[in-house]
């Protein structure tokens, strides 16, 4: 008979395995630092005798949103051993963890899908994108960089964490999809094991500066490769964070110039990255669109009212949620660029949406029009999708550029 309880401490090795083995990725043994993370009473796990086979964890965390911060649970390492699949044992963990967030007092559940078709049913909803960049470096160029204005140094991160903090902190809470990074979560970032390099050398930090003003970074790889005719190395970047256009430009104008390279890639690049708009030849950028951060609204009057709206917005919802029954409802929702309430009402409602539909849009990189159009959001009162849908967009698209 499976059980579920929350984990204990101990029980890190055994939860390890399973994750492992499930990811294909049994040799990996993780380190401490993985395991300083880990957040055991706020894990689930199913137990079948005395072995884990399934586990489901949070991180504490905070996430930008549009003009704001809120407290979400960060889902981590969903699994369920082969052994014991199709038995409701993920609907059960995921539907005990969504309360226990909530419960927690965090508007909404956070996570990357390793398997995308699951997790539309327990109410999240695809709330950011990316582009995965493959560039030909040969054939791409950055147009107006200033390589004399700004000096520019590569080290290993350990020894700029503090330039790299101070520029994430300034940078982050413009950014929807940026999460909070205490000591441990800056210590597990720039961890570099070697065993997780894929082939690559060591992580590299490059630090733009103007004067002692440090006004942007990246985190990097490169590596070696030859044939017959020369080089064909390749340049991998993690992040690029900066709110200064000129440094961007100058970081990015360096990355594609590493000598002996060939290719430079970028798995996490936001979808309005303004590399798109600052070379010669986009095409030659090989952008691939893939997705981003899931989301899942757990308080609806909190999550709304914690964000800030690209326009004024006077509407009421009808949010229908089968898995969490309470947490739906009418709403009515009054925001602007100055701030937000949103409360419960018997008033009658504007647009009918699930929240699913609602988590979609609530970063701002999704539009009520387009989701309207493929039939997940019903019109109820003449003109409230055109005054609502430019509303819940924002200035910049949501971003994500680490996966936990």
């Amino acid at each position: 008979m499976v059980t579920f309880r929350n984990a204990a401490p101990q029980d890190w090795a055994a939860i390890l395995h399973t994750v492992r083995r499930t990811f294909l990725n049994e040799d990996d043994q993780g380190t401490p630092v993985d395991e300083a993370l880990f957040e055991p009473a706020r894990a689930v796990v199913a137990i079948d005798g005395a072995d884990i086979v399934a586990h489901a964890g949070t991180y504490t965390r905070d996430l930008s949103v549009p003009g704001g911060t809120v407290a979400a649970g960060f889902v981590t390492a969903v699994v369920v051993a082969g052994t014991h699949r199709r038995r409701g044992i993920a609907s059960t963990m995921l539907t005990r963890q969504l309360e226990e967030i909530r419960d927690r007092g965090e508007a909404l559940a956070v996570l990357w899908a390793s398997e995308a078709s699951i997790y539309r049913r327990f109410g999240y909803g695809q709330a950011s994108h990316r582009i995965g960049f493959t560039i030909d470096r040969r054939e791409v160029r950055v147009v107006g960089a200033d390589k004399h204005a700004l000096s520019l140094r590569v080290d290993t991160p350990g020894q700029l964490r503090a330039e790299l903090g101070a520029v994430y902190e300034r940078v982050r809470p413009a950014r929807p999809g940026y999460a909070t990074r205490d000591d441990r979560w800056w210590t597990w970032r720039l961890h570099d094991d070697p065993g997780h390099r894929a082939g690559a050398g060591p992580l590299l930090a490059l630090v733009c500066r103007d004067g002692d003003a440090v006004l942007g970074y990246a985190l990097y790889r490169t590596r070696s490769e030859w044939e017959n005719v020369g080089p064909k190395g390749e340049v991998n970047i993690l992040e690029v964070v900066t709110d200064s256009p000129a440094a961007y430009a100058a970081m990015w104008d360096h990355l594609l110039n590493v000598d002996l390279t060939r290719q430079v890639s970028y798995w996490l690049a936001a979808v309005d990255e303004p590399l798109l708009h600052i070379v010669t030849d986009t095409r030659r950028l090989g952008g691939r669109y893939g997705d981003g951060l899931w989301a899942r609204l757990l308080d609806i009057p909190a999550a709304l009212s914690s964000r800030r709206y690209a326009a004024p917005v006077d509407v009421v919802l009808e949010v229908e949620d089968p898995v969490l029954p309470g947490t739906g409802g009418r709403f009515r929702l009054a925001g602007s660029l100055d701030g937000a309430t949103c409360v419960r009402t018997d008033d009658a409602p504007d647009l009918r949406l699930d929240v699913a539909t609602l988590s979609t849009v609530y970063l701002g990189g999704n539009s009520l029009g387009s989701l309207a159009a493929a039939g997940r959001v019903t019109e109820l009162t003449s003109g409230a999708l055109a005054a609502a849908d430019p509303a819940f967009g924002w200035l910049r698209a949501p971003a994500a550029i680490e996966i936990f």
